[in-house]
């Protein structure tokens, strides 16, 4: 029997009226995501584009695939080097050895080998734990499980460093879907970003398992920092000192959360985003701009007490979360604004906040996470004012 046929013979029992009507939602759940849906989204965010959910979910999935990789290799690179010096320690290690991979940091395959085993369990932790959120609120509303916490679930994922512990991992995500999407009515109806909103919970509850300069590399003995610490107390000109340079930054062979180090990837990402037309490149834009702006009059300003001014931009776009969340962030259809011109606006807010966040305030160097859920505070206002604006001049217009 073909799986096209065993989900015709069990779908009269799932729906409404059916033998199992209250597991419709889990039935609709499974056969949206191996076949196309029945049925065409007519509701926010697109629904005015031919686009249904289930396209723009899997193609914001692809998009993370460089992401994901680099995370694995990353990890397993960073871990790898420690370990030539410092010696193995914990089960990951146990494992390696037994399977005789090794710790070679030279060997791609060993350093993607072991951190899948950081990547893994946490991508498991959020899945089951998500999952059965999600699945939880559909069967009370009596509503299909969409692919939408598949994206939040990947980009959770992604922004947390490697060590976190998987408990917290499944306090984050439950808060991130819980408190920031299901109360507000699911997929669509969010104003804030669910994994951004995971990580800010996880971030000022336990600040230490998620800042520092021991979290980055998770081998007992290790002490590093990522570049914009650095860059805050040193200057960015002593990240050479570091073994820092611009292009390790960019492609990501440096400490930093799993998903956040490597700008390339993110940029591949991003690239087939705006291809596929998913992303809207005028919150791109919007957003580089207000960074590139804001970093050059800092630049121009200047500070004898505090080095981050000195920073240039193409070091803030490679250093941090800045080039994750220009991807998968900022151009999150939900919590943007949704007028054209507010893309502009909102995209800039972001953009200089984050700057702001990374120079002025000496207790958070990063800023990213930060300067998107403000702006999403902030979306519907932008877009008031801007369809008040064109009211106003098309009321002038016709008088």
């Amino acid at each position: 029997m073909g799986l096209r046929n065993f989900f015709d013979k069990l779908e009269p029992h799932f729906v409404k009226g059916g033998k199992y009507e209250r597991y419709f939602p889990i039935f609709e759940m499974v056969e949206s995501l191996v076949y196309t849906p029945k049925t065409v989204t007519t509701m926010a965010p697109h629904a005015r584009s031919y686009v249904d959910m289930k396209r723009i979910m899997t193609y914001v999935v692809i998009a993370t695939i460089p992401a994901i990789w680099f995370s694995m290799y990353n990890a397993g690179l960073q871990v790898n080097s420690a370990i030539a010096t410092l010696g193995p320690s914990g089960w990951r290690a146990a494992i390696m050895e037994f399977l005789g991979v090794g710790f070679d940091a030279n060997s791609i395959f060993a350093n993607i080998m072991h951190g899948a085993l950081y990547f893994i369990p946490i991508y498991l932790t959020t899945l089951i734990v998500g999952g059965i959120w999600e699945v939880l609120f559909s069967v009370v509303r009596g509503h299909e499980v969409n692919e939408g916490f598949l994206v939040t679930s990947m980009l959770f994922v992604l922004i947390l460093p490697p060590d976190v512990p998987l408990w917290q991992v499944a306090l984050g995500i439950s808060f991130g879907v819980v408190i920031g999407k299901e109360v507000f009515g699911g997929t669509g109806k969010n104003f804030l970003n669910p994994a951004l909103t995971g990580r800010a919970f996880l971030y000022f509850a336990y600040p230490s398992y998620m800042s520092g300069d021991t979290i980055w590399t998770p081998v007992d003995g290790f002490s590093g920092a990522t570049a914009l610490s650095i860059s805050a107390s040193e200057g960015y000109e002593k990240l050479a000192t570091h073994g820092i340079t611009w292009m390790d930054a960019f492609i990501g062979t440096i400490q930093g959360s799993l998903g956040e180090t490597s700008a390339l990837a993110c940029m591949i990402g991003l690239a087939f985003l705006l291809i596929t037309k998913i992303a809207n490149w005028r919150l791109v834009l919007g957003c580089l701009g207000g960074m590139i702006g804001f970093s050059l009059l800092l630049n121009v300003i200047g500070s004898d007490t505090n080095p981050m001014f000195a920073m240039p931009w193409y070091w803030h776009f490679v250093t941090g979360g800045f080039a994750f969340g220009l991807a998968f962030m900022v151009t999150e259809p939900v919590s943007a604004s949704h007028t054209n011109m507010g893309r502009y606006f909102y995209g800039a807010l972001i953009g200089f906040m984050v700057v702001m966040i990374r120079v002025i305030n000496p207790a958070f160097p990063e800023g990213m996470m930060l300067a998107i859920l403000f702006a999403n505070v902030f979306a519907p206002l932008i877009d008031y004012f801007v369809v008040q604006s064109n009211v106003k001049r098309r009321k002038k217009r016709n008088v």
